[in-house]
């Protein structure tokens, strides 16, 4: 059994020829989110990993073994619920709302910009489609936002770290009062209309669904 206490990110700093003559060994989040675990590559090596605790392996990541060997991490498809807002009704702030309530409830979301993951979860999935967003059962590689201090490791395999607070306050306090407040007066009303045409076609679309089975809007 092969001992790997090294990792590398996203195989940083190695040549793609390197990296495409590795072995490689496929893993789903719940192995991934562990710093110890047991695996077994391509080539039928037992792996046996032993990382600092905390941290987690992301797809693309490349275990180096205590012979010096890599292995190139692939995020396995695994059962996920796939969420957009409504095609018909929607738009990018329902999806940052979910975010925001997905978030209230401490449960692993993947960010992406047109749409959220998260692992099944019935109760969730309802309140969701009550949102009128749309709700899809797939199997597909999940990768959940990592920890917010010191940045976190996109799927470009870059590090982002945010703005500090100052520069965003003083930004959004700078357009805050561009506005023509009798535009802003006039898009509410529009807006307010829209959320009471969006509840009634979702409401008449989460009935439908729910004699369907299927997760669409509502």
């Amino acid at each position: 059994m092969l001992t790997a206490n090294k990792l590398l990110a996203q195989g940083h700093g190695l040549a793609s020829v390197l990296l495409k003559r590795a072995a490689t060994v496929e893993l789903d989040w719940d192995v991934r989110q562990k710093s110890r675990f047991a695996a077994t590559d391509s080539q039928g090596r037992e792996l046996a990993v032993f990382l600092p605790r905390g941290q987690a392996v992301r797809g693309g990541d490349v275990l180096v073994a205590e012979d010096g060997s890599m292995v190139r991490v692939i995020a396995a498809p695994q059962k996920v619920l796939h969420i957009t807002a409504c095609a018909a009704h929607g738009s990018p702030f329902d999806l940052m709302r979910a975010a925001y309530h997905l978030g209230n409830r401490h449960v692993p979301i993947e960010l992406q910009p047109d749409h959220l993951k998260i692992e099944p979860d019935h109760v969730l999935a309802d309140m969701l489609r009550s949102m009128h967003m749309t709700v899809v059962q797939a199997d597909m590689p999940f990768e959940p936002e990592g920890g917010a201090y010191g940045g976190h490791v996109t799927n470009d395999g870059h590090s982002h770290h945010g703005h500090s607070h100052a520069q965003d306050h003083h930004h959004d306090h700078g357009h805050a009062h561009s506005h023509d407040h009798s535009a802003c007066s006039r898009q509410h009303d529009h807006d307010h209309a829209h959320a009471h045409a969006c509840h009634a076609h979702g409401t008449h679309a989460h009935a439908h669904n729910h004699a369907h089975g299927k997760g669409g809007c509502g």
